[in-house]
């Protein structure tokens, strides 16, 4: 097929056109904020304790309060394999304040509004919090996932929300990285934490935290 030139140049140029759309829309896909496998991992790894010296002394080391891990220890035994909707208010705070000193990081796994299946543009995140909950560093642990919603609706409304959104992360990190049900505690807190009150309806209150509770290998020792 023969072309003039003019009719080639301006083929040309509408391929480069094209060429510079489609890198422009893989850049914006490749901005999407969502967290990488090694973010999960830093954030959720134990802090190692510094080894112990002999004849140096530079600061005091300390050591965890027996009652505290005693009632940690209870309290995930507690919840472990129960279903997200069977925790008492009181259970659930529990769980907040132990998250508090945990090692812990928030995903801004945002759902489809007023549902509890994963938005596409969030599965990035999820996959990538599958491959670090199975990774060297952390398999082994008891992982709380905690669903939190926006603040429409009623009370009720969003407890159930949260925990099915909960329960979505979950399931999907069972059938898709084999994680044990037992090692995924699932916990809803409705529109009661909110991440950015100023904004209540925001779209980055309907999220999930995932905290790193307890690593097995180390407590049966």
């Amino acid at each position: 097929m023969m072309f003039g030139s003019g009719r080639l140049t301006g083929l040309l140029s509408v391929m480069t056109v094209g060429a510079a759309l489609s890198l422009g829309i893989g850049a914006a896909l490749a901005g999407e904020n969502n967290v990488t496998e090694d973010q999960i991992i830093h954030a959720l790894a134990p802090a190692k304790k510094a080894p112990l010296t002999r004849g140096l002394s530079f600061a005091p080391q300390t050591s965890d309060d027996p009652a505290q891990a005693a009632a940690e220890t209870k309290l995930i035994s507690n919840v472990r394999g129960r279903t997200t909707r069977s925790l008492s208010a009181s259970e659930r705070e529990e769980i907040a304040n132990m998250a508090k000193d945990k090692p812990n990081i928030d995903l801004e796994i945002t759902f489809n509004y007023n549902s509890a299946d994963i938005s596409a543009k969030s599965l990035p995140s999820v996959q990538a919090l599958g491959r670090a909950l199975t990774s060297a560093d952390l398999k082994g642990s008891t992982f709380i996932v905690a669903g939190h919603t926006d603040a429409a609706g009623g009370d009720a409304y969003n407890q159930d929300l949260s925990e099915r959104r909960a329960d979505s992360i979950k399931h999907y990190l069972m059938q898709n990285y084999g994680i044990a049900a037992s090692d995924l505690v699932t916990v809803g807190y409705g529109k009661s934490k909110l991440k950015d009150p100023s904004q209540p309806l925001a779209e980055v209150n309907r999220r999930v935290q995932v905290v790193n509770m307890e690593n097995k290998t180390t407590a049966s020792k």
